[in-house]
């Protein structure tokens, strides 16, 4: 899945997460592949599944979609 990388930033902002928000912003690319960068994510506290907004706390609930 494609999602675009302020969406990530404006997730873990939300969550207090600065550090990792502002890691996001320098190591991601502009549109993140939830596959190709499970890694990266995965080192920002950020789960895959999260960003699907598949049951609670999915993205498009955190950022009121």
């Amino acid at each position: 899945m494609q999602i675009d990388k302020q969406q990530i930033i404006d997730m873990l902002k939300s969550r207090g997460d600065h550090a990792h928000a502002q890691q996001a912003e320098s190591d991601l690319p502009e549109q993140v592949d939830t596959d190709q960068h499970a890694d990266k994510l995965s080192k920002l506290g950020v789960n895959p599944q999260d960003l699907a907004g598949g049951g609670s706390g999915g993205i498009r609930d955190k950022i009121g979609l």
